[in-house]
């Protein structure tokens, strides 16, 4: 189980690219910016990001029994006061894999606010979240 652990947390941080924002086609919809003069920021930082889900995932038993893996892109949107909101599934793998995503992903910490022109501001985001067995990355992914 640890190094199941441990290679979701190389895998975060290999595929998160540091956590950029997703490209979207204007930068600010429906109230939600896509990208802002200060990006939010996980308290504690990227590396404290990547330990978060790291730890936080839970590699569904079933999903383990059939060897399924692959790459779990969730968005959500970090609001004023920080809170993750609006999380959902981009492109999933699979329902058990997808679910334990969104939980991971839900359950983070409050995160430092974005900011536009000095004020606070709801940020979109999207993160992959890859899942490997064995050390062997999917390669569809």
């Amino acid at each position: 189980m640890k190094t199941i652990k441990m290679m979701l947390l190389v895998l975060v941080f290999l595929v998160t690219g540091f956590c950029q924002v997703k490209a979207q086609e204007s930068k600010i919809k429906d109230g939600v910016y896509t990208e802002v003069e200060e990006m939010p920021e996980y308290q504690g930082g990227i590396n404290a990001l990547m330990s978060e889900i790291a730890s936080g995932i839970n590699y569904p038993d079933e999903a383990k029994k059939n060897g399924i893996q692959g790459k779990v892109f969730v968005s959500f949107v970090i609001d004023e006061k920080g809170k993750v909101t609006n999380a959902k599934i981009e492109r999933g793998v699979e329902p058990s894999l997808d679910k334990e995503s969104l939980r991971v992903v839900n359950e983070l910490k409050t995160w430092i606010p974005g900011k536009e022109k000095g004020k606070v501001v709801k940020v979109a985001y999207t993160i992959p979240i890859n899942y490997a067995l064995n050390g062997k990355p999917d390669k569809k992914g």
